[in-house]
């Protein structure tokens, strides 16, 4: 079966239970699955059910699609998303995006885990992506193009909505947050880098790196959809001392920042 009737199904599933018409979606990533808490739900349902949807395997990704509203917006959201390092496909990972653009979606937020390759940050700073590097991901557009999707060859300068992005900067200043704004540089994962890596990665001119984000927003911006996405910053590749993560060292950073993260995007939805 060829993927866009895959996307047709699961958006026909999907479609009696999003009675509210929402046009904005939020994609939570590790450890953040917390803002669910901001979230007035109508409905849940795991991603097991819906069909050709695939199934998140990652500890802090719950797998499952909520229906509800934020700041009395309505809205869908992914709590858990899936990653090429899971063994999926570039257009499995991608999928649930689709469907969201064939559910009327318009707006995309999404938030990750990222590692910071930027002297300047901190454990726990928030990085309003600004752009992103994505060289070394699949992408998810190779093979032949489906026309009802979008065009062969998306213009890729404006990634991330600079209107949106000067709303979350505007939310930072009232709201006394940091927020930083820098490139993310996209991989595979599903190692740490390694230090020669996290200075290649630097000298390419990233600020943060992940194993996330970047397949969505190329889909996303294939399909016409506007996209903000920021980065929690869980660990640090460019230190002096000896650098050993741990994914619970992550999961840990990342709820930590999670209450100024969810600031953000509240207010963000509540100015859509």
């Amino acid at each position: 079966m060829e993927t866009y009737q895959q996307l047709q199904e699961a958006a026909a599933y999907l479609q009696p239970f999003v009675t509210n018409s929402p046009k904005v979606a939020v994609v939570l990533g590790s450890g953040l699955g917390n803002f669910v808490q901001e979230i007035v739900v109508e409905k849940e349902i795991a991603y097991s059910d819906i069909p050709h949807f695939p199934v998140s395997t990652v500890e802090g990704h719950s797998g499952k699609l909520i229906i509800g509203s934020v700041a009395g917006k309505p809205i869908l959201a992914m709590s858990g998303r899936f990653h090429f390092y899971e063994g999926y496909s570039a257009t499995q990972v991608v999928f649930p995006i689709r469907v969201m653009k064939l559910l009327g979606i318009q707006t995309l937020l999404l938030s990750n885990a990222a590692g910071g390759v930027n002297a300047n940050f901190k454990v726990g700073d928030l990085m309003i992506i600004n752009d992103h590097i994505s060289f070394a991901t699949i992408n998810p557009l190779l093979g032949r193009n489906d026309n009802r999707m979008g065009p062969r060859f998306p213009d890729m300068s404006e990634p991330y909505k600079k209107s949106l992005i000067q709303k979350a900067v505007e939310i930072g200043q009232e709201n006394n947050i940091l927020l930083h704004q820098g490139v993310y540089f996209g991989v595979t994962g599903p190692t740490f880098e390694t230090r020669a890596e996290y200075k290649l990665i630097h000298i390419l001119g990233a600020d943060a790196v992940g194993m996330s984000t970047v397949q969505e927003v190329i889909a996303a911006v294939h399909m016409g959809m506007d996209v903000f996405a920021m980065s929690v910053i869980t660990d640090l590749g460019i230190r002096e001392e000896e650098n050993v993560i741990t994914h619970e060292e992550v999961l840990e950073a990342a709820n930590a920042a999670e209450p100024l993260f969810s600031t953000v995007f509240r207010e963000l939805i509540r100015s859509l």
